[in-house]
Protein backbone atom coordinates (compact mmCIF):
# COMPACT_ATOMS: atom_id res chain seq x y z
CA UNK A 1 0.00 0.00 0.00
CA UNK A 2 2.92 2.27 0.89
CA UNK A 3 3.77 2.09 -2.66
CA UNK A 4 0.62 4.33 -3.58
CA UNK A 5 1.80 7.18 -1.04
CA UNK A 6 4.65 9.15 -2.34
CA UNK A 7 7.63 8.99 -0.08
CA UNK A 8 8.21 12.53 0.58
CA UNK A 9 5.83 14.80 0.83
CA UNK A 10 5.53 18.27 2.39
CA UNK A 11 3.56 18.69 6.17
CA UNK A 12 1.43 21.57 6.10
CA UNK A 13 0.57 22.86 9.73
CA UNK A 14 1.25 26.81 9.99
CA UNK A 15 0.90 27.48 6.11
CA UNK A 16 -1.25 29.79 5.99
CA UNK A 17 -2.15 33.07 4.65
CA UNK A 18 -0.52 34.51 1.50
CA UNK A 19 2.69 33.55 3.01
CA UNK A 20 1.47 29.92 3.04
CA UNK A 21 0.59 30.18 -0.53
CA UNK A 22 3.79 30.94 -1.29
CA UNK A 23 5.10 28.55 0.85
CA UNK A 24 3.13 26.00 -1.13
CA UNK A 25 4.03 27.89 -4.73
CA UNK A 26 7.26 27.66 -3.76
CA UNK A 27 6.94 23.67 -3.09
CA UNK A 28 4.80 23.25 -6.16
CA UNK A 29 8.04 25.21 -8.34
CA UNK A 30 10.42 22.60 -6.64
CA UNK A 31 8.66 19.33 -7.36
CA UNK A 32 6.19 18.33 -4.57
CA UNK A 33 3.28 16.87 -5.05
CA UNK A 34 2.55 15.30 -2.23
CA UNK A 35 0.97 17.69 0.71
CA UNK A 36 -0.54 16.87 3.95
CA UNK A 37 -3.05 18.99 5.65
CA UNK A 38 -5.87 18.33 8.48
CA UNK A 39 -8.82 20.15 9.55
CA UNK A 40 -7.11 21.84 12.16
CA UNK A 41 -4.39 23.26 10.30
CA UNK A 42 -6.55 26.10 8.60
CA UNK A 43 -4.14 24.90 5.55
CA UNK A 44 -6.33 23.17 3.38
CA UNK A 45 -7.64 26.52 1.45
CA UNK A 46 -4.21 27.44 0.94
CA UNK A 47 -3.60 23.80 -0.92
CA UNK A 48 -6.41 24.03 -2.61
CA UNK A 49 -5.57 27.79 -4.12
CA UNK A 50 -1.70 26.73 -4.48
CA UNK A 51 -3.08 23.60 -6.38
CA UNK A 52 -5.53 25.17 -8.79
CA UNK A 53 -3.07 28.34 -9.18
CA UNK A 54 -0.12 26.06 -10.54
CA UNK A 55 -2.22 24.91 -13.90
CA UNK A 56 -1.32 20.95 -13.13
CA UNK A 57 -3.45 18.42 -13.54
CA UNK A 58 -5.26 16.86 -10.52
CA UNK A 59 -3.63 13.94 -10.80
CA UNK A 60 -0.33 14.41 -10.79
CA UNK A 61 -1.02 15.82 -6.51
CA UNK A 62 -1.35 13.40 -3.83
CA UNK A 63 -3.28 15.10 -0.70
CA UNK A 64 -3.83 13.62 2.57
CA UNK A 65 -6.70 15.50 5.17
CA UNK A 66 -7.50 14.41 8.45
CA UNK A 67 -10.79 14.27 10.20
CA UNK A 68 -10.52 16.03 13.27
CA UNK A 69 -11.64 14.40 16.93
CA UNK A 70 -14.19 16.37 17.26
CA UNK A 71 -16.23 15.17 13.88
CA UNK A 72 -15.87 11.79 14.47
CA UNK A 73 -19.18 11.23 15.29
CA UNK A 74 -21.40 9.72 12.49
CA UNK A 75 -23.17 12.93 12.33
CA UNK A 76 -20.11 15.11 11.68
CA UNK A 77 -17.71 12.74 9.99
CA UNK A 78 -18.96 12.79 6.27
CA UNK A 79 -20.53 16.59 6.09
CA UNK A 80 -16.82 17.52 7.86
CA UNK A 81 -14.94 15.77 5.19
CA UNK A 82 -17.15 16.90 2.22
CA UNK A 83 -16.47 20.48 3.84
CA UNK A 84 -12.31 19.68 3.48
CA UNK A 85 -12.65 18.56 -0.18
CA UNK A 86 -14.59 22.06 -0.84
CA UNK A 87 -11.57 23.93 0.68
CA UNK A 88 -9.45 21.78 -0.89
CA UNK A 89 -11.06 22.52 -4.53
CA UNK A 90 -11.01 18.78 -5.16
CA UNK A 91 -13.52 16.01 -5.49
CA UNK A 92 -11.72 13.08 -3.63
CA UNK A 93 -9.04 13.09 -1.42
CA UNK A 94 -6.10 10.64 -1.66
CA UNK A 95 -6.11 9.65 1.65
CA UNK A 96 -7.96 10.41 4.78
CA UNK A 97 -6.87 9.71 7.88
CA UNK A 98 -8.63 9.91 11.62
CA UNK A 99 -6.34 12.11 13.16
CA UNK A 100 -6.45 10.95 16.41
CA UNK A 101 -8.91 8.58 18.11
CA UNK A 102 -11.59 9.37 20.37
CA UNK A 103 -10.43 10.50 23.53
CA UNK A 104 -12.28 8.52 26.52
CA UNK A 105 -14.12 6.75 23.87
CA UNK A 106 -15.90 9.50 23.37
CA UNK A 107 -17.18 8.26 19.90
CA UNK A 108 -17.40 4.48 19.98
CA UNK A 109 -14.23 3.37 17.63
CA UNK A 110 -16.82 0.86 15.44
CA UNK A 111 -18.81 4.40 14.56
CA UNK A 112 -15.97 6.46 13.22
CA UNK A 113 -14.06 3.79 11.85
CA UNK A 114 -17.18 2.56 10.34
CA UNK A 115 -17.33 5.82 9.00
CA UNK A 116 -13.85 6.34 7.41
CA UNK A 117 -15.04 3.03 5.58
CA UNK A 118 -17.81 4.43 4.06
CA UNK A 119 -16.21 7.63 2.96
CA UNK A 120 -13.90 5.45 1.07
CA UNK A 121 -16.70 3.46 -0.48
CA UNK A 122 -19.09 6.92 -1.13
CA UNK A 123 -15.92 8.43 -3.22
CA UNK A 124 -14.85 10.73 -1.01
CA UNK A 125 -11.38 9.42 -0.49
CA UNK A 126 -9.35 6.61 -2.31
CA UNK A 127 -7.46 5.48 0.67
CA UNK A 128 -8.10 5.49 3.93
CA UNK A 129 -5.59 5.39 7.24
CA UNK A 130 -5.18 6.62 10.91
CA UNK A 131 -2.93 8.86 12.48
CA UNK A 132 -1.25 8.89 16.22
CA UNK A 133 -2.78 5.30 16.53
CA UNK A 134 -0.75 3.48 19.09
CA UNK A 135 -0.36 -0.54 18.31
CA UNK A 136 -3.55 -1.82 20.32
CA UNK A 137 -5.30 0.58 17.92
CA UNK A 138 -3.77 -0.48 15.17
CA UNK A 139 -4.20 -4.23 15.38
CA UNK A 140 -8.05 -2.91 16.17
CA UNK A 141 -8.40 -0.77 13.05
CA UNK A 142 -7.41 -3.62 10.60
CA UNK A 143 -9.60 -6.36 12.27
CA UNK A 144 -12.40 -3.99 12.32
CA UNK A 145 -11.92 -3.15 8.55
CA UNK A 146 -10.41 -5.77 7.32
CA UNK A 147 -6.95 -6.69 5.50
CA UNK A 148 -5.61 -4.02 3.39
CA UNK A 149 -8.23 -0.79 3.70
CA UNK A 150 -5.90 0.59 6.54
CA UNK A 151 -3.38 2.41 4.43
CA UNK A 152 -1.15 4.25 6.52
CA UNK A 153 0.04 5.41 10.45
CA UNK A 154 0.96 8.37 10.21
CA UNK A 155 3.29 8.85 14.22
CA UNK A 156 5.71 10.96 15.58
CA UNK A 157 9.44 9.92 14.26
CA UNK A 158 12.51 11.23 14.54
CA UNK A 159 16.08 9.76 15.56
CA UNK A 160 15.36 10.69 19.21
CA UNK A 161 11.56 9.28 18.89
CA UNK A 162 11.76 5.87 16.99
CA UNK A 163 8.88 4.36 17.31
CA UNK A 164 10.28 1.09 16.64
CA UNK A 165 7.36 -1.32 18.10
CA UNK A 166 4.59 0.56 16.09
CA UNK A 167 6.64 0.43 13.07
CA UNK A 168 7.31 -3.18 13.38
CA UNK A 169 3.40 -3.44 13.99
CA UNK A 170 2.64 -1.30 10.95
CA UNK A 171 5.01 -3.47 9.04
CA UNK A 172 3.00 -6.86 10.50
CA UNK A 173 -0.20 -5.63 9.11
CA UNK A 174 0.74 -3.81 5.85
CA UNK A 175 0.34 -0.63 7.05
CA UNK A 176 2.45 1.99 5.79
CA UNK A 177 3.89 4.33 8.23
CA UNK A 178 4.38 8.34 7.59
CA UNK A 179 6.70 10.39 9.77
CA UNK A 180 5.54 13.55 11.20
CA UNK A 181 8.23 16.22 12.85
CA UNK A 182 10.67 14.05 11.01
CA UNK A 183 13.36 16.34 11.77
CA UNK A 184 11.80 16.94 15.70
CA UNK A 185 10.92 20.53 15.35
CA UNK A 186 14.92 21.28 14.52
CA UNK A 187 16.58 19.65 17.67
CA UNK A 188 18.41 17.36 15.42
CA UNK A 189 20.63 20.33 13.92
CA UNK A 190 21.77 20.40 17.68
CA UNK A 191 22.99 16.86 17.72
CA UNK A 192 26.91 16.37 17.65
CA UNK A 193 26.15 12.63 15.97
CA UNK A 194 23.44 13.91 13.10
CA UNK A 195 25.78 17.23 12.43
CA UNK A 196 29.06 14.85 11.88
CA UNK A 197 27.31 12.69 9.43
CA UNK A 198 25.84 15.82 7.72
CA UNK A 199 29.53 17.23 7.57
CA UNK A 200 30.51 14.26 5.67
CA UNK A 201 28.06 14.40 3.70
CA UNK A 202 28.03 18.45 2.74
CA UNK A 203 24.41 18.46 3.88
CA UNK A 204 22.75 19.66 6.98
CA UNK A 205 21.44 17.38 10.29
CA UNK A 206 17.38 17.55 8.63
CA UNK A 207 18.52 16.24 5.59
CA UNK A 208 20.34 13.15 6.89
CA UNK A 209 17.25 12.63 9.24
CA UNK A 210 15.22 12.68 6.41
CA UNK A 211 17.47 10.59 4.52
CA UNK A 212 17.46 8.16 7.52
CA UNK A 213 13.93 7.55 8.01
CA UNK A 214 13.44 7.08 4.17
CA UNK A 215 15.92 3.88 4.71
CA UNK A 216 13.83 2.94 6.87
CA UNK A 217 10.62 2.94 4.89
CA UNK A 218 9.13 5.53 6.10
CA UNK A 219 6.88 7.85 4.55
CA UNK A 220 8.14 11.76 5.71
CA UNK A 221 6.27 15.04 5.37
CA UNK A 222 8.75 17.91 6.58
CA UNK A 223 7.07 21.06 7.06
CA UNK A 224 8.85 24.41 6.20
CA UNK A 225 8.14 27.81 4.20
CA UNK A 226 12.11 28.59 3.43
CA UNK A 227 12.91 27.76 0.20
CA UNK A 228 16.67 27.00 0.68
CA UNK A 229 15.23 24.67 3.69
CA UNK A 230 12.54 23.23 0.76
CA UNK A 231 14.91 22.57 -1.43
CA UNK A 232 17.92 20.56 0.50
CA UNK A 233 14.26 18.47 2.11
CA UNK A 234 13.50 17.47 -1.35
CA UNK A 235 17.09 16.47 -1.91
CA UNK A 236 17.31 14.33 0.71
CA UNK A 237 15.39 11.68 -0.86
CA UNK A 238 19.50 11.01 -2.92
CA UNK A 239 21.30 10.62 -0.03
CA UNK A 240 22.90 7.19 0.59
CA UNK A 241 23.69 6.80 4.56
CA UNK A 242 26.60 3.96 4.98
CA UNK A 243 25.59 0.89 7.36
CA UNK A 244 27.70 2.67 9.79
CA UNK A 245 25.81 6.05 9.87
CA UNK A 246 22.71 4.10 9.95
CA UNK A 247 23.40 2.61 12.57
CA UNK A 248 25.21 5.71 14.78
CA UNK A 249 21.32 7.63 13.92
CA UNK A 250 19.51 4.29 15.77
CA UNK A 251 21.74 4.60 18.84
CA UNK A 252 20.22 8.06 19.48
CA UNK A 253 16.48 6.51 20.06
CA UNK A 254 15.37 8.33 24.01
CA UNK A 255 12.05 8.14 23.59
CA UNK A 256 11.99 11.88 23.35
CA UNK A 257 8.16 12.41 22.34
CA UNK A 258 7.03 16.05 21.19
CA UNK A 259 3.50 15.76 20.69
CA UNK A 260 1.53 14.59 23.60
CA UNK A 261 -1.69 16.36 24.41
CA UNK A 262 -4.15 15.20 26.94
CA UNK A 263 -6.08 13.49 24.29
CA UNK A 264 -3.19 11.26 23.47
CA UNK A 265 -4.05 7.40 23.55
CA UNK A 266 -1.69 5.18 25.42
CA UNK A 267 1.44 5.37 23.75
CA UNK A 268 3.63 1.98 22.72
Amino acid sequence: MSACIPRLGLGTWGRTGRRGLEAIETAIEIGYRHFDTAQTYDSESVIGEAIERSNLPRGEFFITTKVADTNLARRDFAPSLRASLDRLRIERADLTLVHWPAYQHAVPFDEYMGELVRARDEGLTRLVGVSNFPCALVRKAVAFTGPGTIADNQVEMHPFLQNRTVAACCAAHGVAVTAYLPIARGLVSDDRVLRRIARDHGVEPPSISLAWLLHKGMIVIPASSRREHLEANWRAADLRLSTDEIEAIDALDRGQRLVDPEKSPEWD
